[in-house]
């Protein structure tokens, strides 16, 4: 754990669904030491929904910033730089609810919130050192979704594709494209972008290695 704020470095990775964020962490995350980088998703912190009817659930719409717990997040991150371990939701997409269990989540040299949104919320974005937006063409995200969607979450090409265009595509325009001006560095993930990943690791390295 770093012996001191000042020592940790707190790193937002956002951008559209689809558009290969999960990816780029899992690659940057390879080259680093495990035991110093802690990953946050923010789909972990989506608003537990168990108390809803199923077809209630199902109308959810997870690309909008009201469907996330932000104060719990915001606080986890805040309590993070502080040195102390947060107990982390864990959320189940099939069922819209929370686990009653939670998942213990330690302090490291380096923090990793990752998500669709998470540049959207000032308070959050002013808790990151480094705020990364990965880019990727629509149809190359829409290609990803369709292939995650149909095989993770049981979902039919129809229904994945009515989803996209009534919510998924809007909610992109509105909320999340705009993120990108806020971002430090801009990832455009044309394939397997190994030299803005490694560009990334390489830099969040350097820090670690200095503290």
């Amino acid at each position: 754990m770093p012996q001191n704020l000042k020592d940790m470095l707190v790193v937002g990775i956002a951008g559209g669904s689809g558009a290969g964020k999960t990816t780029v962490v899992n690659k940057i995350t390879a080259q680093l030491p495990r035991d110093m980088v802690t990953l946050v998703p923010q789909d972990s912190y989506y608003w537990d929904s168990s108390h809803l009817p199923m077809e209630e659930r199902k109308k959810i719409n997870f690309d909008h910033p009201n469907a996330i717990e932000w104060e719990l997040l915001i606080r986890h991150i805040k309590e993070l730089k502080e040195g102390k371990a947060v107990e982390q939701p864990i959320y189940a997409y099939i069922t819209s609810s929370r686990s009653k269990e939670t998942l213990t989540v330690n302090p490291s040299n380096v923090i990793i919130v990752e998500g669709i949104m998470v540049l959207t919320q000032p308070e959050l974005r002013d808790l990151m050192d480094v705020k990364v937006y990965v880019d990727a063409d629509a149809d190359d995200r829409l290609a990803r979704i369709l292939r995650r969607d149909t095989v993770e979450r049981g979902r039919s090409v129809n229904d994945v594709l009515e989803h996209y265009y009534d919510t998924v595509k809007p909610m992109h325009l509105q909320f999340i494209e705009p993120t990108k001006r806020y971002a430090d560095i801009i990832v455009p993930n044309i394939g397997d972008n190994d030299a803005a990943v490694n560009l990334l690791a390489k830099f969040i390295h350097q820090h670690i290695d200095n503290n």
